[in-house]
């Protein structure tokens, strides 16, 4: 077996490649060199898509057999010129064997075929009628996660910051807010479901009504498929963060909590990852082998990755370039030789 695992950054992507023991590895890039690169996945066909920007192109998306050789994808998701609204980013990509979602901003949601060719909005989303009380984050108004029930193909959630989370129980057709017992960051006096400013989302990959969420305001879980959410935070130095992940082997999860909403860079200056191994009941830091002071480099809510591999690999980028990587499931970690551009997003694949 081996681990792949693609980095895209604000100036390209480059490609990390190891062998199982992921002891030793080389470093092939930039690909997409001077293109911003805000997501990627593997198909279950075998294919890789990537979510690319560029001053002159716009928003595209590029396909790939071998995360080496690029091509781009004529006739990607495209707003009407009706709508008023433009593509600005692609923040995520999730494929299945029959359909190739994805997430954009300005915020939304596009169903393409499993080839990627043939796209359109999902209108229940996207024109939802609390539309017109969305509002961006820092980061822009964007749908950046999409999660999909383990045991219902017509169950997925979708992550839109600062607006809060939705759920589809038809397969996408229709949309419902799903923020009860999250804390509010910009109310609107008429759509009160919204104005939530969800960054990060997770799902138990056996229990469809167990999801996980790193909010702006505080780190949360739901038994109740998103119904109702409860904090979660023991052991944790601060609520604020923006990605997490979960292993589908061990059921742990991970997460870069930072200082606070004003700060953004780890407390006390002492990079460390947190790792749940009860379902998030509590949190304990792994800081072995991650830099223990003058590290003021914030984590993006795409920029954490697990490969599922037996132990599972755990990777981290910065916004300061660097690559943060485990091979024993958090226990220790070392720090790639490299200094890239800021880091947009993390994806690892196993092979």
């Amino acid at each position: 077996m081996s681990a792949r695992v693609f980095v895209g950054t604000a100036k390209g992507a480059f490609l990390l490649t190891s062998d199982h023991s992921r002891q030793d590895w080389t470093i092939e890039g930039p690909l997409f060199p001077g293109w911003k690169v805000t997501s990627a996945t593997r198909t279950p066909r075998g294919t890789f898509l990537a979510g690319t920007g560029s001053f002159v192109y716009g928003a595209t998306l590029h396909q790939s057999d071998d995360l080496k050789n690029w091509k781009q994808i004529e006739g990607g998701p495209s707003y009407s010129k009706e709508s008023g609204r433009a593509i600005k980013e692609i923040w995520t990509i999730d494929a299945t064997e029959e359909r190739t979602l994805v997430g954009v901003d300005e915020a939304g949601l596009f169903l393409g075929d499993a080839e990627a060719k043939s796209w359109k909005p999902l209108g229940g989303l996207n024109d939802h009628p609390t539309r017109e009380a969305w509002q961006p984050g820092f980061g822009g108004l964007c749908a950046h996660s999409i999660v999909r029930d383990p045991n219902n193909t017509e169950r997925l959630w979708c992550g839109i910051s600062a607006v809060g989370v939705f759920r589809s129980d038809d397969g996408g057709e229709s949309w419902r807010p799903k923020n009860v017992g999250i804390p509010v960051i910009l109310e609107d006096k008429v759509h009160k479901e919204v104005g939530f400013c969800v960054h990060g989302l997770a799902i138990d990959p056996d229990d469809g009504n167990m999801l996980y969420r790193q909010d702006h305001l505080g780190m949360f879980r739901s038994r109740d498929a998103g119904d109702t959410w409860e904090r979660n935070e023991e052991g944790l130095p601060s609520g604020f963060g923006f990605p997490i992940a979960l292993d589908r082997t061990t059921r742990h999860l991970f997460a870069v909590p930072l200082k606070s909403d004003e700060y953004r860079f780890p407390a006390d200056g002492h990079f460390r990852v947190y790792r749940s191994r009860d379902r998030g009941d509590t949190w304990e830091p792994l800081a072995n082998g991650l830099p223990s002071e003058h590290c003021y480099a914030g984590v993006l809510r795409g920029a954490l990755a697990v490969d599922h591999l037996d132990p599972c690999g755990v990777y981290v980028g910065t916004t300061s370039g660097s690559v943060h990587l485990s091979g024993d499931g958090g226990d220790s970690w070392r720090t790639l030789p490299c200094t890239l551009p800021r880091i947009l997003c993390v994806e690892a694949f196993a092979d």
